[in-house]
């Protein structure tokens, strides 16, 4: 019996130390991937065409259906203030109550997953597909550097065109409970917008884009890292689309949690 149980220590002990060091290699991989894109960033010259494409990729193919969400999410959170702002009588705070939420949370954090899975996605199957099929050998062979080639470009339009996208999220979250605030709950449109911007002040803004800026570069990396180290075909390509939408989730999630606990205790 206790040699039994001290076998099961030891082989659950096992599987937590391989754990944890597979979980360090990600970890270190990714930062050292961030590095060279960090370092190819401020090299010159960029590619300004491949960059425009990128920016033409992100931003102006996901304005319409990162419109359309936040549009509902707005008149959603207005319709599920109003159940506790009714019993209290006071209908008019839910425009304060919509506008802070979607410039601090909503905006920044359903854009970044929007955008994981409409991008990310597509930069790890066109990246994994590059190097199944020896596209990114080639590239080595021809003494061009994978990162500053094919991560770069894609680096930089994210973290440009995701806080933009952010700023159009909130605009039209806002504008979403603005139609039920006003049609729905009796609310008068000057007294709504009136209410929705005195609370707002520079830290809601800038809170909400630096978490964006973040995001872009959680949603680069990972999605570049894992199509670069795709394997095994068609069936490897979409392994890693899979892994690099769930880790984007994740990191996103978890990065937004970590913003947000540092502006509630250190910029109050």
């Amino acid at each position: 019996m206790i040699g039994r149980l001290s076998s099961s220590f030891l082989q659950t002990t096992a599987a937590a130390g391989a754990w944890a060091v597979d979980l360090f290699w990600y970890a270190g991989s990714l930062t050292l991937l961030f590095t060279q894109t960090l370092g190819g960033a401020f090299c010159r010259p960029l590619r300004g065409k491949a960059i425009m494409e990128e920016l033409f990729k992100v931003g102006v193919k996901s304005w319409f259906i990162v419109a359309v969400s936040s549009l509902f999410i707005g008149m959603v959170l207005a319709f599920q203030s109003a159940y506790q702002m009714k019993k209290l009588a006071a209908e008019v705070y839910i425009a304060s109550l919509v506008a802070l939420s979607v410039v601090r949370e909503i905006g920044p954090v359903m854009t970044a997953l929007i955008v994981a899975g409409r991008v990310g996605s597509a930069i790890a199957a066109e990246l994994g597909t590059m190097k199944v099929t020896e596209q990114i050998d080639a590239l080595m062979t021809l003494a061009a550097d994978p990162v500053r080639f094919l991560v770069v470009p894609r680096f930089l339009a994210l973290i440009v065109a995701l806080p933009l996208l952010t700023l159009w999220a909130d605009a039209i979250g806002i504008l979403g409970g603005f139609i039920v605030g006003t049609v729905k709950l009796g609310v008068l449109p000057s007294l709504y917008w009136k209410m929705t911007t005195i609370p707002l002040v520079f830290k809601d803004l800038f809170s909400g884009l630096l978490k964006a800026f973040l995001f872009g570069m959680i949603i680069c990396i990972v999605s570049c890292f894992e199509g670069f180290r795709t394997e095994g075909g068609a069936e490897g390509v979409g392994r890693s689309t899979t892994v690099a939408v769930v880790t984007s989730f994740i990191l996103i999630i978890t990065a937004d949690c970590i913003c947000t606990a540092l502006f509630y205790f250190v910029w109050r």
